[in-house]
């Protein structure tokens, strides 16, 4: 090791650690990128520009179509918002052109209507898309800027940089934030840019400076892309799954539920799986024109129940099976618990034939998202059925047959709170 990379270790252990009591639960907002990209044309695109009216519209769409109380709560900026030079006190500035009221402005306007308003910086010489980086000279005054204008979550991206760079960054801005004295949640890409896993990402120390942090490659507009994502993901579950957990998060990147790339079953896969992940749920779409079918995946209380599950416990894959269905499982609050079963086929729907105790559960109650079907009193050894459709997905919310009073008052309450499900019948098979 030489004495540099030894300096850069030394210096990033006297790192503060990120302790500002944020994102308890995974994040829930709004992003730019995957929908809107680096659209800049405002005079012959102007319903796509990144420029303030596309915020405004979409703090506006998250207030008036229901989505801020289920708690999607951030509305994010992503790259493309900067001017190309930085003013004459070294401070980052929005386009004048696109954004004339100004960022401080933006926030006002989005505080105003409840929300929350994140920002993107780059670790780097330059954004991904060549706009002003934060080199490690420029850390504090972002840090302070962002402050300043009332931002509440930063995304940092590592475009343009190098290991050692990303090394001493990531951690700086952390204490940078810290040192402002306004909470700021942090959402760190660091890993996603030295392959994601250990040895070159050191998880313990993403969970002391990040709330959240990008693992792996970003999301395009396609089920292929999401599937390699969920691949990925339950590959590297022994390495992922141990450091997540309140304020600190995996990021599998955004929901693109409503865009061009997903059919119906396959946007419901999504969005279980993210659940099942306990990942960040931000949205990239446009709230403006969503679909009835996208807007009830994306606003399905259950799914989000378990997504915000206070434990925080990221879900696994269980089975992997030949005839290309899968099985996850995420333990949450009072002796619940969630499986997902997917499918892998394009061919046809597919009928799956299991036991709770090849599941490893025992007798228990179930409900079932996206149709409100329920099954309570399966024994632990009785057969059934799951018809599961290509490419999607059967989600159970699994609670146990209470066997003490408190048990079961703990246990209505947090359906109540957390779900509204229907009281389940009497039944001990099901094909669902």
């Amino acid at each position: 090791m030489g004495p540099l990379v030894t300096l850069l270790i030394g210096l990033v252990s006297l790192t503060v650690a990120l302790d500002n009591g944020l994102l308890k639960t995974p994040p829930m907002g709004w992003m730019a990128w995957e929908r809107f990209r680096c659209d800049i044309d405002c005079k012959d695109d102007p319903e796509n520009c990144i420029r303030e009216e596309l915020f405004r519209d979409m703090a506006n769409r998250l207030v008036e179509d229901g989505w801020k109380e289920l708690g999607y709560e951030y509305v994010i900026i992503d790259d493309c918002w900067m001017s190309m030079q930085r003013d004459n006190q070294g401070r980052l500035q929005p386009d004048a052109s696109r954004f004339p009221g100004g960022i401080a402005k933006l926030a006002e306007y989005v505080h105003d209507r409840g929300l929350k308003l994140g920002i993107y910086a780059d670790m780097g010489t330059q954004t991904c898309m060549g706009f002003p980086g934060t080199t490690l000279d420029k850390i504090e005054i972002d840090a302070q800027t962002f402050a300043s204008w009332g931002v509440d979550y930063l995304k940092f991206d590592g475009c343009n940089s190098n290991p050692v760079e990303q090394m001493l960054g990531y951690p700086l801005m952390s204490k940078a934030l810290n040192a402002t004295g306004r909470p700021i949640a942090y959402s760190c890409s660091w890993p996603a840019y030295v392959g994601g896993l250990p040895p070159n990402v050191n998880y313990s120390l993403l969970a002391d400076i990040c709330h959240l942090w990008r693992n792996y490659n970003d999301i395009q507009d396609s089920w292929d892309s999401v599937q390699n994502i969920i691949e990925w993901f339950s590959q590297n579950q022994d390495e992922l799954q141990p450091t997540a957990g309140p304020g600190r998060w995996n990021d599998p990147d955004m929901l693109i539920i409503g865009n061009f790339g997903l059919s119906l079953e396959q946007a419901r896969s999504q969005m279980a799986l993210w659940a099942i992940m306990a990942a960040p749920l931000i949205m990239s779409n446009n709230l403006r024109n969503l679909d009835n079918s996208a807007r009830a995946i994306l606003q399905n209380k259950a799914a989000i129940g378990i997504n915000q599950d206070p434990m925080g416990i990221q879900g696994r894959r269980l089975l992997q099976e030949t005839s290309h269905i899968e099985v996850y499982w995420r333990p949450l609050s009072y002796s619940a618990s969630a499986l997902v079963f997917l499918s892998r086929r394009t061919d046809m729907p597919f009928l799956y034939h299991t036991s709770l105790a090849k599941l490893h559960y025992d007798a228990g109650n179930y409900e079932v998202f996206f149709t409100g079907k329920t099954v309570a009193g399966l024994n632990a050894s009785t057969e059934f059925t799951v018809s599961i459709n290509p490419s999607g997905v059967v989600m159970w919310y699994i609670y146990p047959e209470p066997s003490k009073q408190t048990d079961t008052l703990d246990h209505q309450h947090y359906k109540a709170s957390r779900f509204s499900f229907h009281k389940a019948k009497p039944g001990r098979h099901a094909v669902l």
